[in-house]
Formats: C-alpha cells, sequence, structure tokens
C-alpha cells in the first residue's frame, strides 16, 4: 500500500470517527438512546486510536505500550466504583485527560525550543492549552476530595479570596505574553505551569457541594477545549472536533444546570454558595411529623399517583433496587408510580438517571422537571427519597434564602408528602428545607434501603 493511499484511509478513518462522536452526543441526550450512544463513541474512539498508531510519523510503539499498560492499571479499577462513586470517578477522569493533554503540551514547548522553531501562534495555542490543562488537572483533583468527602464539602473562604484568586490567574496570563515575545524563557514557562495549577486549586476550593453538579460540567468543558487546543498544537482535526465537541456540549450542560438554579456563572465559581446558615425553622425547633413503615405502605397502598423524587441520599444508601421492588410491587396494584428528576438532583448531571438505569425503572417512567412539575397537585403522594434543596418551597417565596429563584420540583402540591431522610440535617445548601415542616409531610427517618425495604415488606402482607 503506497503512502498516500494509507494517508487517505486514515483520514477516512478520522471522519467515520468524528461522526460518531457527533452520534454519541446525540443519543447520550437522551435514557432510552444511552446505551447506543456510550457504544458508539467507545466504537469511534477506537477507530480514532487504530488510525493514529497507523500514521506515518508512528516509528516505534515502546512508549505507547508503556502508556497503555499503565493506564489500563488505572482506569480498569475505576470502571468498577460503586454507583455512588461516579461523580467522583468522572472527577478524576477529567483530571486524568487534563494531565496527558498538558503533558503533551509541555512536552511540545520544550522539543520545540530545542529545535527553535516555535513561532508566536504555536506559542499562544501551547500556553493556552498548558494553562487549561494544568487548571483543570487539579481543580478536578480538588472536586474529586470534595465528593469522596476526603476534603470538606463547605466552601472554604476567606476575605478578598476572588481578588487574589483572579491575581494569580492573571499571573499566568501574563507568564505567557512574556513567552509568546521570548519562548526560549524556559524558567517562565515552568513558572506558568505551576500557577496555573494552584489557580485550579483555588478555582474550586471555595465551591461548596450543592454547585458540584456544575462545576463537573465546567471541568469537562476546559477538558475538552484543553483537547481540542492540543489538537491545533499537534495539526490533528479529529483531536480538535473531538476536543470542541467535548468542551461545547460541557459548557452548554454548565449553562442548563446554572438555569436550573437560577444562579450565574459568576454566582458558581465566586459565591461560595453552601455555607451552613440557621434558619428560622430550625431556631424554633417546630415539630415534624412522622410515620412508621406500616403507615407509609397503607397511604401508598391507596393512592392512584405517586411521585417519587430521588436525591443523593437515595445513591447514598444503594437503595435503588429497593425502590425498583417499590416500583414492581405498587404497578401491580394498579397504582400511577412517576419518577421526577431535577436536573441538579445528585453530585452530576444525569447521576439520578444513570441510577434509576442500573435498577431497570422504565424510561417512560422518568420525567424531567419541566415536564412532571404541573402533575404534582393530582398526586396522591409525593414520596421524596434523599433529596433536599430542590424540593424546598423557599425558593420560591425567600428572598434571603441563597437558593431563593431556583427552579424546584413541586412537592409540596402533592395530597400527602412522605420524606425519607436520616435526620433533620440540612442539605448542600446548608438551609432548613420548608417542606419538612408542612402538616402534610410525614418524616420517614432512617437509611433509604431499610426504609423501602421495611415498605415492601408491609405491602407484600397487605392484599390488593
Amino acid at each position: 500500500m503506497t503512502p498516500e493511499t494509507m494517508q487517505q484511509l486514515i483520514d477516512i478513518t478520522y471522519i467515520v470517527a468524528v461522526v460518531g462522536f457527533i452520534l454519541a452526543l446525540k443519543w447520550l441526550s437522551s435514557p432510552a438512546s444511552a446505551m447506543r450512544g456510550v457504544l458508539i463513541g467507545e466504537i469511534a474512539s477506537g477507530l480514532a486510536v487504530v488510525a493514529t498508531l497507523f500514521d506515518p510519523q508512528v516509528s516505534h510503539y515502546k512508549w505507547i505500550i508503556i502508556a497503555l499498560i499503565i493506564g489500563a492499571a488505572i482506569g480498569v479499577p475505576l470502571g468498577f466504583v460503586k454507583t455512588t462513586a461516579v461523580p467522583q470517578r468522572t472527577a478524576l477522569s477529567h483530571a486524568f485527560g487534563a494531565l496527558s493533554a498538558a503533558i503533551i503540551g509541555i512536552a511540545e514547548y520544550y522539543v520545540g525550543v530545542g529545535a527553535h522553531n516555535l513561532s508566536r501562534f504555536q506559542m499562544v495555542e501551547i500556553g493556552l492549552e498548558v494553562i487549561i490543562g494544568s487548571l483543570t488537572v487539579t481543580g478536578s483533583l480538588i472536586a474529586a476530595g470534595k465528593l469522596q468527602e476526603i476534603l470538606p464539602q463547605r466552601p472554604i473562604t476567606y476575605k478578598g479570596q476572588n481578588f487574589v484568586s483572579l491575581s494569580v490567574l492573571g499571573t499566568a496570563v501574563i507568564l505567557m505574553v512574556i513567552l509568546v515575545i521570548h519562548p526560549e524563557y524556559t524558567h517562565v514557562f515552568d513558572a506558568m505551569v505551576v500557577v496555573a495549577l494552584v489557580f485550579g486549586i483555588m478555582l474550586v476550593t471555595p465551591i461548596g457541594g450543592a454547585d458540584m453538579p456544575t462545576v463537573i460540567s465546567l471541568l469537562n468543558s476546559y477538558a475538552g477545549f484543553s483537547a481540542a487546543l492540543l489538537g491545533l498544537v499537534l495539526n490533528s482535526k479529529v483531536l480538535v472536533v473531538a476536543g470542541a465537541l467535548d468542551g461545547a456540549s460541557g459548557f452548554i450542560l454548565s449553562v442548563i444546570m446554572c438555569k436550573a438554579m437560577n444562579r450565574s456563572f459568576t454566582n458558581v465559581l465566586f459565591g461560595a454558595f453552601g455555607q451552613l446558615q440557621v434558619s428560622a425553622a430550625k431556631t424554633e425547633q417546630k415539630p415534624v411529623r412522622s410515620a412508621t413503615p406500616e403507615e407509609a405502605a397503607e397511604m401508598l397502598n391507596s393512592a392512584r399517583l405517586v411521585i417519587v423524587v430521588p436525591g443523593y441520599g437515595l445513591a447514598v444508601a444503594q437503595a435503588q433496587h429497593k425502590l425498583r421492588e417499590l416500583y414492581d410491587t405498587l404497578t401491580k396494584r394498579g397504582v400511577d408510580m412517576r419518577f421526577a428528576i431535577h436536573p441538579v438532583a445528585g453530585r452530576m448531571p444525569g447521576h439520578m438517571n444513570v441510577l434509576l438505569a442500573e435498577a431497570d425503572i422504565p424510561y417512560d417512567k422518568l420525567f424531567e422537571m419541566d415536564d412532571i412539575n404541573g402533575e404534582f397537585p393530582q398526586a396522591d403522594v409525593a414520596l421524596v427519597i434523599g433529596a433536599n434543596d430542590v424540593t424546598n418551597p423557599a425558593a420560591r417565596h425567600d428572598k434571603s434564602s441563597p437558593i431563593y429563584g431556583m427552579p424546584i420540583l413541586n412537592t409540596d402540591q402533592a395530597h400527602t408528602v412522605m420524606v425519607i431522610k436520616r435526620s433533620m440535617n440540612p442539605g448542600f445548601a446548608g438551609i432548613d428545607n420548608e417542606l419538612y415542616y408542612l402538616d402534610k409531610t410525614l418524616m420517614l427517618f432512617g437509611d433509604a434501603k431499610v426504609f423501602l425495604t421495611s415498605i415492601v415488606k408491609e405491602l407484600s402482607a397487605v392484599h390488593a
């Protein structure tokens, strides 16, 4: 085969891979086609890798094989994490992807400096790619640490932190400008990398757990844009396209997340959302009504429409399969059971969809917030499992609340509200939930998996 024919086959393979990336994004937008999207994305990635390995510029494979072995040794165990750990595993994936892009960018810089053929435009490309990649590495590691609860989930702030953080970012940009003029200043390049790494830490540390869904989307966007810039550095069209798709989709998802919380990017990044607050409800020790599994089972058994609102507490308790048992039991008795998914439920976008899909709950029973909110007034029971801030009525009327204006699920409009929760502790936003104190609300205190097991057991003892 001639070199020209080989290059043509490589280019055709790249085009097929790009089409696969686009189809993967489209199919991943729906739970019903998500598996298909994952499969086509994997195939497209494999095609791109194989085509690259056949590139004439690849002269030997020793280091590639070593890197594949190391990557597989790290990646395979990460693929077997529990569903609750998916958010932090995703954050780690962003860190690894950004790290690879940053390392390659650093290598390209030193190769270019050594050959004395770095143009100013190339230095801009490398500088931006390395800065974005480096800050994404440390930012993603901090996010993973917060999600894993190795680091405090509450915002860590200090007076003047935004000024200091932006000054650090500005320093990295200034160092890049110096390198554009004098690319041979390797010590300046090293300093730029270190400053970018420090900025990544300073960027995510002040952000609270409530904003982790948006932060993960943003970090995904940063990793994608870093890969796209690396594609420009390496003159790789497929990497440019794949990185741009990843970066753009992550950014769009971040916009959706912010809209779902009625927040701006600046408020998410610099607002220190999630500081623990003491509400009047907690101060006044308002009474709450509780119920036993027997009472909960009786109400669910007599209901016509039950809307379930899952949250991170469901994932922590690993209760999704028990929830499926409850779904099977109630639907056999003629109860219409639906699932309301808030855009920021859980700790990453789509977390609840993945959790429920793992338990084989039918896709057509999963409803987005805008599609299900109008159904709550007709619901006999709204069953909230481990969700908190996304059901808090204070978001509608309390202008002093940090979640004021955030679109919420209208659980308080159901005839009866049942909340499975370990305690009265506040959620990520650090405030009490007014829903818990309503006369129509029954608190079902306990572990979600244990409580759902008890409810299913009680229902099994009751004849339909």
